[in-house]
């Protein structure tokens, strides 16, 4: 993953190179005052995050709470969800995701490397022409749950033209190729093993 700086980034522990099914292991490192996409559905997806530093805060379905290191929370399939840094400090979360589905990585290199060259909001927001495009391309992914959804489809219906003609694209090849390798932490690889149960 692309990043301005080493207080934000994502780093893919385990992706569908193995095709062997099991949940898909994704890091997100957030700086302070940090958040990731806003507040979101997974139509067909289950997400786990389980917090390795924090605190954050989650939403979850209109509830919020705030989560230290060792909390976790699950967001079912349909079930609105978002997080965000309350902290100080960098927040690390461990997300698994299931079904493994490696249009979720694609989705997550979008939108972080995005971030990462200052083209989203403080919220990690893209602008609503680049939005347009990537709420179409992942819709099966990803639903965000502001505005309304009949008239998401209407706006993104109309701005979805104009955002191509301006040069926008709903995926970039640059963010989607590893821009980096690293030997993540032993303690976070022996503490994604345990999440996992392999």
């Amino acid at each position: 993953m692309r990043t301005a700086s080493p207080a934000s980034r994502a780093l893919v522990l385990r992706g569908d190179e193995d095709g062997d099914g099991h949940p898909f292991l994704v890091l997100l490192t957030v700086a302070p005052g940090g958040a990731v996409v806003g507040e979101h559905i997974h139509p067909h997806i289950k997400e786990r995050f389980h917090v390795l530093s924090g605190p954050i805060a989650v939403k979850l379905d209109g509830s919020e709470r705030t989560l230290t290191a060792g909390e976790e929370a699950t967001a079912e399939p349909g079930h609105a969800h978002d997080w965000w840094n309350i902290g100080q400090q960098p927040a690390r979360v461990l997300l698994e995701i299931s079904p493994p589905n490696p249009r979720f990585v694609t989705m997550i290199q979008t939108l972080w490397g995005l971030a990462n060259d200052g083209k989203t909001n403080a919220k990690g927001m893209p602008n609503p022409l680049q939005l347009s495009l990537i709420g179409r391309e992942f819709d099966d992914i990803i639903r965000f749950t502001k505005p309304p959804r009949p008239i998401q489809r209407t706006v993104t219906a109309l701005l979805a033209p104009i955002a191509r003609a301006r040069g926008y694209a709903p995926i970039y090849p640059e963010y989607c190729a590893p821009h980096d390798h690293t030997d993540p932490d032993p303690s976070i690889v022996a503490h994604a093993g345990l999440l996992t149960g392999s």
